[in-house]
């Protein structure tokens, strides 16, 4: 249990995150051999070949595969404060120590009335069910400060904003942490932040804004819910191509940019809603911008073109931030996404050949992992609606937060 001062001390918690976390810096130096291809070939070939051309003081540019924001500049380089190793070695010790935080950031906020150890230990199980992927992508970096930031947004609303804007120039999606905040001062520290640190990379480093012209000609992810359509039809015939297209396996062939199309369409639906919900709700409590977070990722995630594995480790993180909160409704979403965690590293890496092959499988542990996180993102909008917009006009059910205030925010 957590909540109140002189609650036991988590040991089983961080007895079961050290063993987990020492499989997986097993797995990604290779002491143990993990199924499937060869996860940390994006650090081994692709991060370190970024990594000499930005310390030039350039971004890639001539490779179409940098599709990231300027200040992941800052992730690909951070290996170099841990000169003493090799570029490697060190990324996965940075990833680790991200992991570290991110755990500690929920442990802390644990303590507080009103909290739970919950979120924790959503982080200890989800985590390493994704496999060694987890610390082989920057993710799990930002990650970390998305959960820094919704965690102190609930005092502190200028430097949730400033860390939000930080964490969206490291890999976009962290912006939507700011759908459920309720006052102008995130926002305008957003933006201030945000502005501050664009301008810095376009005067110093050329290039920092390619990144926005190199996916027009992307096809259909394999892993995403949309490619399933192509996996069923290349069983009646489709003559299309499974090719390694912007750094990713995808489709590419007859109607591939129908299906793209229509993701993105799904993309503006999902974007509709969030903002009629925005609209709508009256009711803001104390664990809404973590809800409101993890529900538009939620959407964003299920309907991109891409389902990357590493995406899991962003949902994975919300659901913990939003379980932190004894208030929160989103334990069923939180649990669906931890599940399709575990048949994400199933599909990739373990059975990737069975998926890029489309056989029964392949087609089959999609259908799951796609399945749940519809399921999930479906629940959780809903939970969400119920939770601010049906009951606004309501009393707050015994044992339940009040609405957003001065004593609501106070730990």
């Amino acid at each position: 249990m957590a909540g109140a001062r002189g609650t036991r001390f988590p040991y089983v918690l961080l007895v079961t995150w050290g063993l987990t976390r020492l499989a997986l810096l097993l797995l990604v130096f290779k002491v143990i051999v993990f199924p499937g291809p060869d996860v940390t070939s994006d650090v081994t070939v692709t991060y370190q070949g970024w990594y000499e051309v930005l310390r030039t003081g350039t971004f890639p540019l001539d490779d179409v595969t940098w599709q990231y924001p300027p200040a992941a500049a800052l992730a690909i380089l951070s290996p170099s404060l841990l000169p003493f190793l090799a570029y490697t070695e060190a990324f996965f010790v940075l990833a680790f120590a991200a992991d570290l935080v991110a755990l500690g950031l929920l442990l802390y906020a644990a303590r507080s009335p009103g909290r739970s150890r919950r979120g924790a230990w959503v982080w200890v199980v989800g985590v390493p069910l994704l496999g060694p992927t987890v610390y082989s992508r920057y993710d799990v970096m930002v990650t970390a400060v998305v959960v820094a930031a919704i965690l102190a947004g609930v005092r502190n609303p200028k430097l949730m904003g400033a860390l939000a804007a930080f964490g969206a120039l490291l890999k976009v999606w962290p912006l939507l942490l700011l759908v459920g905040t309720t006052g102008r001062r995130a926002w305008a520290w957003a933006a201030g932040t945000a502005a501050g640190i664009a301008l810095l990379f376009t005067v110093s480093m050329p290039g920092a804004f390619a990144f926005l012209t190199f996916q027009r000609d992307r096809g259909t992810e394999v892993e995403s819910l949309g490619s399933l359509v192509f996996h069923i039809a290349r069983h009646h015939g489709w003559e299309g191509q499974v090719l390694l297209n912007y750094g990713s396996v995808e489709f590419l062939g007859p109607y591939v940019d129908v299906v793209s199309t229509v993701a993105l369409m799904l993309t503006g639906l999902a974007f509709g809603w969030l903002l009629l919900w925005r609209l709508c709700a009256t009711r803001f409590l104390v664990h809404t911008v973590a809800d409101a977070a993890f529900v538009a990722v939620l959407l964003f995630t299920t309907t991109s073109r891409v389902i990357s594995p590493q995406y899991m480790v962003w949902l994975v993180g919300l659901a913990a931030v939003c379980l932190v909160f004894r208030g929160s409704r989103m334990g069923l979403p939180a649990g669906m996404v931890v599940v399709a965690s575990f048949v994400t590293v199933l599909e990739f890496p373990v059975y990737f050949a069975d998926v890029v092959a489309s056989n029964s499988l392949g087609i089959t542990l999609l259908v799951i992992r796609n399945g749940l996180l519809v399921a999930a993102t479906v629940t959780a909008g809903t939970l969400l609606w119920r939770d601010t917009v049906s009951y606004a006009d309501a009393a707050p059910a015994a044992g339940r937060p009040a609405p957003v205030g001065k004593e609501s925010l106070t730990p």
